[in-house]
């Protein structure tokens, strides 16, 4: 998933994706439900709490984003006696929720320069929280299968010679190039117009959607193309092998519709809300120093997602095999 190595200052990129609701299909016993909440009409009754010990943290409907909460909420609750609330929250209204305190951390942000300009130097309402220690990477993919029997289909330029086999009935005579929900904030419309690819984009209508989709293809062994992203469990389940799309370049995505570049490597952090890193605590510090890998990471997110395990269930079993990961976090 990574830019593998992180830099010493690594450029933050908007997020191309704003992820409908995966969990549409699980019970949440951590996350407050499904959907993006309106954090603007919404607040926690845990936010903003003065002298009480609690907690509320933005938590985002990807599948690893819920991992990270899930994690968090457990030792801040376990370990540290808080009284944990998440809210789910698309990621720009989660910038709001947090610089007005609704919510205390946002624990996995794909990089959003125009908020951290406002709320972070020129309103100082939002401080950073440090690396995640993760590295977020959205690319085209193919099956690993596919890619294995015809490696030419790796470089975007040679994927006309499969438009045939990657045609759908949804696809409208051409390839299909699948996406997630219509939500999604992508460059992928622009991408198939600006390289001149003989693509459709179809959106499969949210996360869980798409994985049931990438599923049924492998199943079958079928070819396909898909947007997708890392860190992600379904890689260790269906393989999958990068389209190579033109080289990303800093500032080659700058304008939505000339867009003809890959998408970036971005380290994703965590921020705080500044009152709330000043005067926080034991959770303050304890949020600052949650620091993980993809492994970790795909661990608690496969339990959730493939074992049907409830976040906070699969925070347990996390927390119980690895003693020595998390202890440091809590000191």
């Amino acid at each position: 998933m990574p830019i593998d190595p992180m830099k010493a200052e690594p450029v933050r990129h908007t997020r191309r994706r704003i992820l409908a609701a995966f969990a549409a299909a699980t019970t949440l016993a951590v996350v407050t439900g499904c959907g993006a909440a309106d954090m603007t009409r919404q607040s926690s009754p845990y936010a903003a709490a003065r002298g009480a010990k609690t907690v509320t943290l933005s938590v985002q409907s990807w599948v690893g984003a819920q991992a990270n909460t899930a994690v968090a909420a457990y030792l801040l609750e376990h370990e540290l006696g808080y009284r944990v609330d998440t809210v789910q929250v698309d990621e720009v209204p989660a910038w709001d929720a947090l610089s007005q305190g609704r919510v205390d951390a946002i624990l996995e942000d794909w990089g959003h320069p125009e908020q951290e300009k406002r709320y972070v130097e020129d309103k100082k309402t939002i401080v950073p929280g440090g690396d995640l220690g993760v590295t977020g990477h959205i690319g085209w993919y193919v099956p690993t299968y596919f890619a294995e029997a015809h490696p030419d289909v790796t470089d975007w330029k040679n994927l006309g010679k499969y438009t045939d086999q990657l045609r759908t009935a949804e696809s409208r005579g051409k390839g299909q190039l699948m996406d997630g929900s219509p939500s999604y904030v992508t460059n992928d419309k622009a991408l198939v117009k600006n390289l001149g690819l003989d693509l459709e984009v179809v959106f499969a209508g949210s996360e869980a959607a798409q994985i049931t989709q990438i599923k049924q293809f492998a199943k079958e062994k079928k070819p396909f193309l898909t947007y997708w992203y890392k860190p992600q469990w379904l890689f260790e389940r269906v393989p999958m092998t990068e389209v190579k799309l033109p080289a990303y370049t800093e500032g080659c995505d700058a304008d939505p519709e000339k867009v003809a570049c890959a998408y970036p490597h971005t380290p994703l952090q965590k921020f705080l809300n500044a009152r709330f890193a000043d005067s926080g605590g034991k959770a303050a510090r304890f949020l600052t120093k949650f620091n993980w890998g993809v492994a970790e990471q795909n661990e608690v997110a496969l339990m959730i997602a493939e074992e049907k395990l409830s976040p906070e269930q699969a925070a347990k079993k996390w927390v119980e095999r690895n003693e020595r990961v998390w202890r440091p976090w809590v000191r």
